[in-house]
């Protein structure tokens, strides 16, 4: 039976065991490796396989070559990197550090991530890709996640999802200044394009769109006007990847947007059996170089267990 604290509680056939567990808890919570969807063809699910299997991690990021990964484990949150191929692996961060979502710089020399330690506000770090001493890039009291880095490595954007009406951060990592987006305030999420014209960024008020800055022009549009989540640069700038958090018919799905002309079209149609599709706060994905999305599969175990007593 279940008692009023939620556990399952009650005595074997026998009498003489105590068996207890709590409803819903994890007790391996386990991050499978990257489930790898082949190219979308219309009219058929894509075709997940596995991507460096047996490793429990969340947050894939690929070097601007292609020839590196970096990541944060689960559910621990340290910080890795390894070839694509899982080689040359190395542990960059340890706790109590929790890292989420890292980035490459493009010369592949470092890596910047948001990171949680006890008492501390969620701040922005960067951390040489062979190791070393993270970085705090500008200590504030203030949350600061989601973090990018332009073209030319010289400075890095971010925001922060826990203050409402922030703006998009932008810090000058050789002149120590921060500076704001124009017209950035309540967007979070920002990704620049690998020619870094244009910023592509969620709202955070009411349903979230997808809204596309335009650097030379100073000047924000909106590129898809319903609720998303998640963008993500194609490897060649042409398209806006992202996570269709409609799901009007319940099912989930990664769609992506045409910069030319604001065609959205589907990319992967994943039918989530016991939750394919997960992450640490929300549903993450990540993009391939090759455009194939990136998810992480949830094979986390639960277990009843037995307690030997005597009863009188």
């Amino acid at each position: 039976m279940r008692n009023q604290h939620g556990n399952i509680t009650g005595r074997s056939p026998d009498g003489n065991a105590l068996e207890s567990g709590f409803a819903g808890v994890q007790t391996a919570a386990h991050r499978d490796s990257w489930i790898r969807a082949s190219q979308y063809k219309s009219g058929h699910t894509a075709n997940f396989v596995p991507f460096l299997s047996g490793v429990s991690a969340e947050g894939i990021a690929f070097s601007r070559d292609g020839q590196w990964i970096t990541y944060s484990s689960f559910p621990e949150g340290t910080l890795w990197r390894s070839k694509v191929d899982g080689s040359e692996r190395r542990q960059l961060t340890f706790p109590p550090l929790r890292v989420f979502l890292p980035r490459w710089s493009p010369d592949n020399a470092h890596i910047a991530f948001s990171a949680d330690v006890p008492d501390v506000a969620r701040n922005v770090y960067v951390i040489s890709s062979e190791g070393g001493t993270p970085q705090r890039i500008f200590p504030s009291e203030q949350s600061q996640s989601d973090v990018d880095w332009s073209v030319d490595g010289n400075s890095l954007v971010f925001s922060s999802l826990f203050v409402p009406g922030a703006p998009i951060y932008t810090f000058d990592l050789q002149s120590k200044r921060l500076s704001t987006l124009a017209d950035s305030n309540g967007l979070f999420a920002p990704r620049l394009s690998p020619d870094g014209k244009y910023v592509a960024a969620t709202t955070t008020d009411g349903p979230s769109k997808l809204m596309l800055f335009d650097v030379p022009s100073q000047k924000w549009s909106t590129l898809v006007d319903s609720k998303v989540g998640n963008p993500a640069w194609s490897r060649d700038g042409k398209y806006v990847y992202f996570q269709d958090w409609q799901k009007e018919d319940g099912r989930e799905r990664i769609l992506r947007v045409r910069l030319t002309d604001g065609k959205v079209e589907a990319v992967a149609d994943v039918e989530k059996n016991g939750r394919l599709t997960t992450g640490t706060f929300v549903d993450w994905f990540g993009i391939t170089p090759d455009g194939s999305p990136l998810l992480a599969r949830d094979i986390s175990s639960q277990e009843l267990y037995a307690l030997d007593v005597r009863w009188p």
